[in-house]
C-alpha cells in the first residue's frame, strides 16, 4: 500500500478518473475499476503512480510504477503536470482486448518523453 495522507508530497498532483471497463492494474490488490483518483508523487529516482477507489483512504501502486522520466528529479513544476496529465490520459484508455475481454492498463512499457530543456 502507498504513503498514507500525512506524507503527501509538496508536488504530489491527483486527478479523479473513471476508468474503462478493464481498469487499472495494481500491484496489492489486482484491477480495480470504478471511479478512481490518481496521484503522482515525485520520489528518488522516479515518480510513483497510484489509485484508489474516489474518496477512499487505501492508495494502491499501480502496475509499472515507479516510472523513470528522464531527468525525473529535476522536472520543473510545469513538466511535472504534463507528465501527470500523460499518466491520467494512458490510465483512462482501454487496454487491449484479449479474447473478447478488456485487459487493465498499467504502466509496464509505459514511457514518458518529458524533460526541461
Amino acid at each position: 500500500m502507498a504513503s498514507p495522507e500525512g506524507n503527501m508530497n509538496p508536488h504530489e498532483m491527483r486527478s479523479t478518473i473513471a476508468s474503462t471497463i478493464g481498469g487499472v492494474m495494481t500491484k496489492e490488490v489486482g484491477a480495480v475499476t470504478g471511479d478512481l483518483d490518481v496521484a503522482t508523487r515525485p520520489r528518488a529516482g522516479g515518480i510513483e503512480v497510484v489509485v484508489r477507489y474516489a474518496g477512499a483512504e487505501e492508495w494502491y501502486t499501480v502496475e509499472g510504477s515507479p516510472i523513470k522520466p528522464h531527468n525525473a528529479g529535476r522536472l520543473s513544476p510545469s513538466k511535472l503536470h504534463e507528465l501527470h496529465e500523460s499518466v491520467v490520459s494512458h490510465l483512462a484508455t482501454p487496454g487491449v482486448i484479449v479474447e473478447g475481454n478488456e485487459e487493465a492498463t498499467s504502466l509496464r512499457g509505459f514511457s514518458p518523453i518529458v524533460g526541461d530543456k
